[in-house]
């Protein structure tokens, strides 16, 4: 839970509220069968090595109507997910409630579009899925969100003209000038069912592409959820693009343990090749701490661009893995 760093004690002004103080740091040991690395996504890249992932820091604070978000990370899994060498936000924006069903927000955002995030503790499975490792990771812009009800809400926004940048820019050539805010994106959020939640997101842009993503899970027992993102996206100019989706059953067999299977069929357009992934992952609560054993298998055909290679360093188009991590929150 987050920590409340916020003033304390008969002094403290109820008018102030607190400064709240939240993160994760995550390490794993991971294992290629075939003795190489080979399974191409985001994150969780070593072979055969005790490595870390990242320190994630977040701040929040609300005042009123104004609140502001900021969240910083350091390691190799941060410098994987952020644009810019050197720099270490993830998010950094500002948000003000108009009304109470009315909230503008403007700054640097983890995206609106996708099932999976880049902190180890919003995913169930520690590995990545192709649809996280291709869609965008963070959109900076401006956005309205309006809430019709607790069951229906929609979000339009005006974003950078690129994902994943702090900033517009557009390159001809080898010079590299500023861009604009021409990307479009928007989010419908509806709550067929208690315990169920989907959100049709779309993000469409001259420059970005354009990407119509479903992401929902549904808490349909106690001990039962099941998930699911299918994602389309073509890029610019007819520069090809993907689609794919996974789904994402976990059942809980005891309060402190879960099991759950993510089984996603990715695709590159323009003949760029398949792949399928079945990744078998564990939950197991010790306190604070989540270890994550995951196995997974992945599958693709001749066509997809990224190769595999088996222990002779012969091509392969099968690939197997396990890992396993810690995920401490706070």
């Amino acid at each position: 839970m987050p920590a409340d760093t916020g003033k304390v004690g008969t002094g403290a002004d109820p008018k102030d509220p607190p400064l709240i103080f939240s993160g994760s740091v995550d390490t794993y040991w991971k294992y290629d069968f075939s003795g190489h690395s080979n399974i191409p996504t985001s994150f969780a890249s070593d072979q055969n090595s005790v490595s870390i992932g990242m320190v994630d820091l977040g701040l929040k604070k609300k005042v009123g109507k104004a609140a502001f978000v900021g969240e910083l990370s350091f390691g190799p899994r941060s410098d994987q997910s952020i644009p810019t060498s050197g720099y270490h936000i993830q998010n950094l924006y500002v948000s003000y409630d108009v009304t109470d069903k009315f909230n503008l927000t403007a700054g640097y955002m983890s995206t609106f579009i996708g099932y999976e995030v880049i902190s180890p503790t919003g995913n169930f499975n520690y590995s990545t899925s192709y649809l996280f490792t291709n869609g965008p990771f963070q959109n900076a812009g401006f956005k309205a969100t309006y809430a019709f009800s607790d069951k229906v809400s929609l979000m339009a926004g005006i974003f950078n003209n690129y994902w994943n940048t702090y900033t517009s820019f557009i390159t001809h050539g080898n010079t590299t000038t500023s861009g604009d805010v021409s990307t479009f994106g928007a989010q419908l959020m509806v709550v067929p069912a208690k315990g169920w939640t989907a959100y049709l997101n779309l993000a469409t842009g001259s420059f970005s592409g354009t990407e119509l993503d479903l992401t929902t899970a549904y808490q349909i027992t106690d001990a039962f959820k099941l998930g699911l993102n299918a994602a389309d996206f073509s890029a610019p100019n007819n520069g090809g693009g993907f689609s794919g989706i996974a789904l994402y059953p976990q059942l809980a067999v005891s309060k402190v343990v879960t099991f759950g299977v993510r089984g996603e069929y990715f695709t590159y357009k323009n003949g760029g090749g398949n792949v399928t992934g079945i990744t078998v992952s564990s939950n197991i609560k010790a306190g604070a701490i989540t270890l994550i054993p995951e196995i997974r298998f992945d599958s693709k055909s001749s066509a997809f661009p990224f190769a595999f290679a088996d222990s002779n360093l012969a091509p392969t188009n099968s690939a197997s893995q396990f890992l396993i991590a810690a995920v401490y929150a706070f």
